[in-house]
């Protein structure tokens, strides 16, 4: 009799869609409160513990669904996977934010980026200005750099979560 198992890129389509939608959400909140160019450690960290709770949940009922088995590369299959998705959806808000909604987004981001260095003495006014021209000239470049970061990151938090949520099948 053959079994049915349930396929990890179906967790990983369906969470890494949750994932995605929440991020947007959590971007658009971001934007109405005019921190959508804002810098700070703790708003990485909300976005970071976002994605590990979707991604252990992900692993968590993948686990459910195989009969309480999960192979750490299961696991890690479906980390990536979730943080893909939602990668790809981030990029096209992101997308719609810089050329539609908040065209200045991008100066905003390098002002806040560049801004301290500048105002400790570290560059002049001139390598201000070509440092921040040249990141928005080649904003785009960025994004395939954000997919391979999360890509990463899904994989750590499989690795993680596969560790600790890892049950192999018998083998008799």
């Amino acid at each position: 009799m053959e079994e049915n198992q349930p396929k990890t890129g179906k967790f990983s389509l369906n969470y890494g869609l949750i994932l995605g939608a929440l991020s947007v959400v959590f971007g658009v909140m971001l934007y109405l409160q005019d921190l959508h160019t804002s810098q700070s450690t703790g708003l990485m960290i909300v976005s970071i513990a976002l994605a590990a709770l979707v991604t252990f949940l992900g692993i968590q009922n993948f686990k459910k669904a195989n009969e309480g088995y999960l192979k750490l590369g299961q696991a890690l299959k479906i980390g990536a996977g979730i943080l893909l998705i939602a990668g790809i959806i981030g990029i096209l808000y992101n997308i719609i934010l810089v050329n539609y909604i908040d065209p200045d987004a991008p100066s905003k981001i390098m002002d806040a980026r560049l801004g301290p260095s500048l105002e400790e003495g570290k560059i002049t006014q001139e390598q201000f200005d070509q440092q921040k021209a040249q990141s928005i000239q080649y904003w785009w470049m960025g994004y395939p750099f954000i997919l391979i970061f999360n890509v990463l990151i899904g994989l750590v938090l499989g690795l993680v979560f596969g560790l600790i949520l890892k049950k192999e099948k018998p083998s008799y």
